[in-house]
């Protein structure tokens, strides 16, 4: 099942048992760990993206826009590593810094030089950055901006997306998943959560002038990734960006973008650079590490230096940042630094390439469904790609109740099993890389075209 040796035009056959089949022969290797795992771990799984019907893929190693599995099966990847990898994966320069900055020591538990060339590109690449810390995850970058906002301002509510994903930070798991947003997204938090978190639609003004003027004097800030991912791919409008950083402004509230997913992507200095609005903080991860764990909180010096470890007061008026062990490793302090290096040297080459083969890939999806009467909606946010099916052409998907209430998630997760039967991975969405070639893009478009083809006459 390899793109290299098969290509898209492969024979897989339409119905749903038959590719299943099919997908099940050529993967013995992933259904038996898969087996095994099971016996170790609750449901086989460590992250619940990377679970795919009927099991998930065992991978091996990854290059450039590939990867490969357990079973020698080779994919064009548009997962990127959760679209960590915009240099594609194992990019030489970064791979050769990480393996020199490996010989003197993985990890040191001190500070390093490397943690002031990472500071100091990260300030000089984002428009908002007057100063960063670090962390290791964006799960706990998320959740040191949310504290310092409150701290900032001494309030305790924080307004988010509704479906906004912002990692397993406690102080925002409300209302992420669909079909239901019903509160709290999981059993063990607590049930007052909801007090101090609220949710809005993306894009509805009015809606959220409301609820900031219901938290009153007690708004502390408002968190949004500019691109709601998983899959739908709906960005914020810039009318409504520049509501929130006006009525956050008048509100001496926070606003702080989380951009874990655009940073980097959508620009060198990110969707605030796109959009041309200065948030008082933001979180980045993904690209930033360079393919190594690494969160960021970067922001106005005000707010930050609320966390420094010189201030001398009482210990009710600190800020803690832990940071955590692994925070500063030398190894993602290296690959940030390359990574960096890499995407400003190139950065007139990189991000208009990108954008040219998103564009052309979404418009040959789009022309292949259209072709056989499939209601689908393909878009893209620079070279971020969704595809959502719709319960009839036409209807829009401008939010999260809209992608509830409108598309049909089971299709997707069909389409998904058909493109890994042709040598294709994604989950929900997907990514480009700079390693994703003409043809690759070509390749991709023949095989979603075939997928599109059976899944028409599959009904």
């Amino acid at each position: 099942m390899s793109t290299a040796k098969q290509g898209g035009s492969t024979a897989v056959a339409a119905t749903a048992e038959e590719y299943l089949t099919r997908f099940e022969a050529q993967t013995p290797g992933s259904k038996a760990l898969y087996e095994e795992a099971q016996r170790y771990t609750p449901g086989g799984i460590h992250h619940n993206q990377r679970y795919t019907t009927p099991y998930p893929v065992y991978m091996t190693r990854a290059k450039g826009s590939r990867v490969w599995d357990v079973d020698g099966n080779e994919y064009i990847d548009m997962w990127m590593g959760h679209g960590d990898a915009i240099l594609g994966h194992a990019p030489p320069r970064v791979v050769s810094r990480v393996q020199e900055v490996a010989a003197g020591g993985l990890h040191i538990g001190h500070t390093i030089d490397q943690e002031v060339t990472l500071a100091r590109d990260i300030c000089e690449a984002i428009p908002s950055a007057e100063q960063v810390r670090f962390c290791v995850t964006g799960t706990e970058a998320t959740m040191y901006a949310v504290r310092m906002a409150r701290a900032f301002t001494g309030r305790d509510v924080i307004i988010k997306l509704t479906g906004g994903w912002h990692g397993a930070n406690t102080d925002l798991m409300v209302d992420v998943n669909p079909p239901e947003f019903i509160g709290p997204e999981s059993r063990g938090l607590l049930p007052e959560l909801t007090r101090y978190t609220r949710t809005v639609e993306i894009n509805d003004i009015e809606g959220t002038a409301k609820a900031i003027a219901e938290a009153g004097d007690d708004f502390a800030g408002m968190i949004l990734a500019p691109v709601l991912g998983g899959g739908n791919l709906i960005s914020a409008d810039a009318a409504y960006l520049n509501f929130l950083r006006e009525e956050t402004r008048k509100a001496g509230a926070i606003l702080i973008f989380d951009e874990i997913v655009t940073g980097f992507r959508l620009a060198l200095g990110g969707a605030q650079e796109s959009y041309g609005i200065r948030p008082d903080l933001t979180t980045f991860g993904k690209i930033i590490g360079g393919g190594t764990p690494l969160g960021v909180i970067a922001g106005r010096s005000d707010i930050l230096e609320l966390t420094s470890v010189r201030r001398t007061v009482p210990k009710a008026e600190k800020v803690l940042i832990g940071g955590g062990t692994y925070s500063c490793n030398p190894l993602s302090m290296a690959a940030g630094i390359a990574t960096l290096e890499e995407l400003k040297s190139r950065e007139q080459e990189i991000y208009p390439t990108l954008e040219r083969r998103a564009a052309r890939l979404v418009e040959g999806v789009q022309q292949a469904f259209d072709a056989v009467g499939i209601p689908l909606r393909a878009g893209r946010a620079g070279s971020m790609v969704g595809f959502n099916f719709l319960k009839e052409a036409g209807l829009p998907v401008r939010n999260m109740g809209e992608a509830v209430a409108h598309t049909i998630p089971a299709k997707m997760q069909e389409l998904g099993n058909r493109l890994r039967a042709r040598g294709v991975f994604i989950y929900k969405g997907g990514t480009l890389c700079t390693e994703h070639s003409d043809q690759d893009i070509e390749t991709l478009i023949e095989a979603f075209t075939a997928c599109a083809n059976e899944m028409a006459e599959a009904g």
